[in-house]
Formats: structure tokens, sequence, C-alpha cells
């Protein structure tokens, strides 16, 4: 039996100098992705070892922290003529997502045309009030508000593709699914194996969904998706797709 051809998520982040890393199969074919840190780096001195981003596309890597290093820019406006999803105490409380769909007109997610919010993309606005007013957690930080979007993405796995990347609406998204924090200087710092995985999930199921309806390139957009979160996707990988396809019926 011929071996399969191994796929290759490369990082954006010079590595050169960094220790070989490691190898994570999801499935019995030897399919490899590079992860953009090494595990074993946060070894070397108190200080993680993070991939930091901010929605302005800025990325950066430390071993140790650097009073030198400037902050990171704040985000763009929101996009012109987004649907606006406006939330609430209440409504993440009761883990209702009726606001979701009344903003969107997704009822359900089997009759969602990607080509209808492409164009227009989708945006957050979370009024939440915290029980104590000095907490100095962000929004992203709150375990209820986390839980909410995690309900959300499970009803629409393939959201993050519509959503307002430039004003960081996909940053945001990915900070409620994947471990991280937040540093004054580079903006939100993830856990890098975790994101990894989150961002090969969410290319499976974005490329699958677009190519399913028709949409042009859905290879540049699900690339154009993963590269906003620091990855770069071989073209194995959807020809890995195209011969074993998701079932979206």
């Amino acid at each position: 039996m011929m071996a399969a051809t191994p796929i290759k998520c490369k990082p954006l982040l010079p590595l050169s100098s960094l220790p070989k890393p490691s190898t994570s199969c999801f499935s019995s074919k030897p399919i490899s992705l590079t992860s953009p840190i090494p595990p074993p780096l946060h070894q070397r001195g108190p200080a993680a070892v993070s991939v930091a981003y901010n929605p302005q596309g800025n990325f950066d890597l430390s071993l140790f922290p650097d009073d030198d290093e400037p902050k990171v820019a704040p985000p763009l406006p929101p996009s012109e003529g987004r649907f606006e999803v406006v939330i609430d105490n209440d409504i993440i409380t009761r883990l209702d997502l009726s606001p979701f769909q009344a903003a969107t007109g997704m009822k359900s997610p089997l009759s969602v045309k990607p080509k209808d919010f492409l164009e227009r993309s989708i945006g957050f606005t979370i009024n939440y009030t915290r029980e104590d007013p000095h907490d100095p957690r962000e929004l992203s930080e709150y375990p209820d508000i986390r839980v909410w979007f995690v309900r959300l993405d499970a009803t629409y796995p393939w959201l993050p593709v519509l959503l307002d990347w430039r004003a960081g609406e996909l940053a945001r998204y990915a900070a409620m699914m994947v471990p991280h924090q937040m540093n004054l200087k580079m903006g939100i710092v993830f856990n890098p194996e975790a994101l990894e995985l989150f961002v090969m999930k969410k290319v499976f199921i974005v490329y699958s969904w677009l190519k399913h309806h028709n949409i042009p390139k859905p290879k540049l957009k699900a690339n154009d998706m993963a590269r906003m979160l620091g990855f770069r996707i071989g073209d194995e990988l959807y020809d890995f797709v195209d011969k074993h396809p998701l079932d979206l019926s």
C-alpha cells in the first residue's frame, strides 16, 4: 500500500531559528500539520510562548516580554451595511439564538445561501452588564458569553467565513472558541495548538460548504480565512477533502 502524501499547514511566522515542530494526525491517514510554535518552547522562560493577533493582521512571536514593543492597532470600524447582531445578558443567559436569526434571516442552517452574506458580512454588538463594574476581564473571557457563541457555532459551523473580518470579528469569534490570554501590547494571545485545531476544522467545513453552494474560488476564501489567523493551507488538504467530501445534506 502506498503511503499517503502528507498535508501540511504552513505558518506565516518566521520559525527558522526554532526547533522542528511536532506532527499531529487527524485521521488514519498521515495528515501532518505544522504548528506556529512547538509546544516544548514554553519551558524556556517565565513568559509563555504565544502567537499574537490583532484585526489589522499583525502577528508577533515572543519568548520574553519586551517593553519596547508597540501596542497593536485597534480594529477598523464595522463594515457599512453589515448584518448587526445585538445580544445582552438575558439573551446570553438563555442561550437564545433568535436575535441572530432575526438579524440575519438565518432561520435554518440548511436554508442559508452564502452568496447572500459574503458581500455584506456579519458582526456582533455585545451589550453585557458586568456584575462587578471593576472586573477587568474582556468579553471573550466570560464563560457565559463563550457558551452562547459555542452554541451559535455548533448551529452554524461555517459562520466564521461570513463575519466582518476587517473589523476584527473573526479574531473575536475565534477568541470565544479558543483558549487565549489578553495582552495590552499584543492583543489576543491564542493557545497555538488549540488555534491550529480550530483553523483546520473551519477550513474543512468552510471549503466544503462554499463548494457545495457553487461559490466561485472556495479554496481562495478558505485560505483567506486561515491566513487571517496566521496559517497558510497547502493544496494537498483541499485535494484530500475533494476525495473524501463532507456530507452537508
